[in-house]
């Protein structure tokens, strides 16, 4: 099952993070973009390069450190078919350098339309005689909102191909809390309803650490839901948004784990793409500075929850 690698590799660095890899022109030192430019223009496929040299320096500098890394879909497909381009090549750098590889896509349909999505961030198509890998990641965020309808192929894809899902249940937005805070009549709140479906669809894809397949999206910065569907969610991986920039630390995020150290992957992306610029660093040392603030955001992390051993 695709998340025992995740939580096999967290143990083996000793590092429960992801580096979220959502990169903007402006986080990107002018050196790389100035090359970039140079050789395609300020054009689509200028931005793409300046994006795909930027991530795999990011990747060689944390890939010993880090063990995932989730880059965010709309940051590539802004830059049109070059920008997906760049997607594909940073997914395929990263597994190559053997991290795991999160797809930050929240795609959300049913039947056939989420097949193909399935399809395409986890599985394999057909072309004539010949079969293809689309991008390939190990892991898809996505929203459940249609209910098990828009599940259900990707846990097809999932058990054909050992790839996770992670379901959006608790998540960092400040307006959150506008729907996933409704209390249905009984008294559950929509996060927990959907929280315990994912226990249902993990059913299908059980893991040999405790976890499922199926994990839940839940924020840092609402560290009492963390808690609360720490102890309800027992057999559910928590891929944990919102550390650092949005505002959660180590303390909000501790609730998170069980007693193992196991239980949650965090994320943090602009603290670790931009440390070069928030340090004052020299650009040619943004890698450098990204696998700096990483180690802190590790040790910090460790600092609260200990050490990290398997079930």
């Amino acid at each position: 099952m695709a998340l025992d690698r995740l939580i096999e590799k967290i143990t083996e660095l000793q590092n429960p993070t992801v580096a979220g890899l959502d990169p903007k022109l402006g986080y990107i030192p002018a050196s790389i973009r100035e090359r970039a430019f140079a050789r395609y223009g300020e054009t689509l496929e200028g931005a793409a390069a300046a994006l795909l040299e930027f991530n795999k320096g990011l990747i060689d500098a944390l890939c010993s450190v880090v063990p995932a890394v989730k880059p965010q879909c709309a940051y590539y497909e802004m830059y049109g078919w070059p920008g997906v381009k760049a997607l594909h090549d940073t997914i395929a750098y990263a597994r190559d350098k053997g991290m795991f590889v999160i797809t930050d896509g929240k795609r959300n349909d049913i039947g056939a339309t989420m097949e193909a999505y399935a399809a395409a961030h986890l599985g394999s198509v057909t072309v004539g005689s010949a079969e293809y890998t689309p991008f390939g990641g190990d892991a898809l965020t996505v929203n459940g909102y249609l209910g098990s309808d828009g599940i259900n192929p990707l846990l097809t894809v999932c058990r054909e191909k050992d790839k996770g899902i992670f379901v959006l249940v608790k998540t960092s937005n400040p307006s959150s809390g506008e729907l996933q805070n409704q209390v249905f009549e009984g008294g559950d709140t929509l996060y927990a309803t959907v929280g315990k479906l994912c226990e249902e669809w993990g059913e299908q894809l059980p893991g040999k650490y405790g976890y499922s397949g199926v994990g839940a999206v839940v924020g840092a910065t609402y560290p009492e839901q963390l808690r609360e569907l720490r102890q309800s969610l027992t057999r559910t991986f928590f891929l944990v948004p919102g550390y650092g920039a949005q505002g959660g630390g180590a303390k909000d995020v501790a609730p998170a784990f069980d007693q193992n150290g196991l239980g949650a992957v965090v994320n943090a992306s602009r603290s670790i793409m931009c440390a070069w610029q928030k340090n004052g660093a020299a650009e040619q040392d943004f890698a450098k500075a990204a696998a700096q603030e990483a180690v802190r955001m590790r040790n910090e992390i460790t600092a609260e929850i200990g050490k990290i051993t398997l079930k």
